[in-house]
């Protein structure tokens, strides 16, 4: 998956189109991100002994990871993302670095 743990994305399509957050979960089996403010939810909850109030509660849920993109650091736009390969110059092992397409910028 392109799309890790605390990136900022935006959201490109749905209800929440042109909003931005930062990825708090992933779940690559499923390809869905959850996304802080992101696809809110609301759930009516009895009170319990965790929650002695009960009421609405908002949560947020997952969204399909083809609706959102990566925002490139240098440009705060939206971008694409590749792979390029680099070479550990330490133990001369090879890494692969996610690259931003639209400025060449490293993520």
């Amino acid at each position: 998956m392109k799309i890790k743990k605390n990136d900022t994305v935006m959201v490109i399509a749905g209800n929440d189109r042109g909003k931005t957050g930062k990825v708090l979960k992933v779940f690559p089996k499923e390809s869905r991100v959850i996304v802080e403010g992101i696809n809110l939810r609301k759930r009516h909850t009895k009170p319990s002994q965790r929650n002695p109030q009960g009421g609405i509660l908002e949560k947020e849920t997952p969204i399909h990871i083809s609706n959102v993109m990566i925002i490139d650091p240098k440009t705060n736009e939206p971008t694409r993302i590749g792979a390029k390969i680099i070479l550990d110059e330490k133990t001369g092992k090879k890494k692969i670095a996610r690259v931003s397409k639209a400025s060449g910028e490293m993520l």
